[in-house]
């Protein structure tokens, strides 16, 4: 009954690994995100309106990852500007990038979780 216990420990550590790499996968390097920052990119919060409005980044947009396609079209004509997109974990950040690139946006880039975001867009990058 030992190795039994070990073998679900060993599965559930494999899978939070896996978890972590696929959330941080595909994100931007935390000092390119911070020179966009810096250059006037637009940052977007795909979380819900509920989860935006318990706490956001001030300099945030937010587009509901539901909505994004119908809602961003109207605020950014120009396909080409720098997009950062950001959610809670990561994972819907990941969604964002392919909606958005499916529509035309050339200059998507993950931001990923808020917490990384927040790192970024305040200059609080250790």
């Amino acid at each position: 009954m030992t190795g039994t216990y070990w073998t679900l420990y060993a599965f559930a550590v494999v899978g939070l690994l896996a978890f972590m790499v696929m959330r941080r996968s595909g994100q931007i390097s935390k000092k390119k995100a911070a020179n966009y920052v810096k250059s006037g990119a637009l940052v977007v919060d795909v979380r819900s309106p509920h989860e935006f409005s318990s706490g956001h980044l001030s300099q945030a947009f937010n587009f509901p990852l539901e909505e994004l396609e119908g809602l961003l079209p109207e605020k950014v004509r120009d396909k080409n500007r720098v997009i950062l997109v950001h959610c809670r974990t990561g994972l819907r950040s990941k969604k964002a990038k392919e909606r958005l690139q499916h529509i035309g946006y050339k200059n998507v880039f993950i931001l990923g979780s808020y917490e990384r975001a927040f790192k970024i867009v305040s200059g609080r990058m250790l």
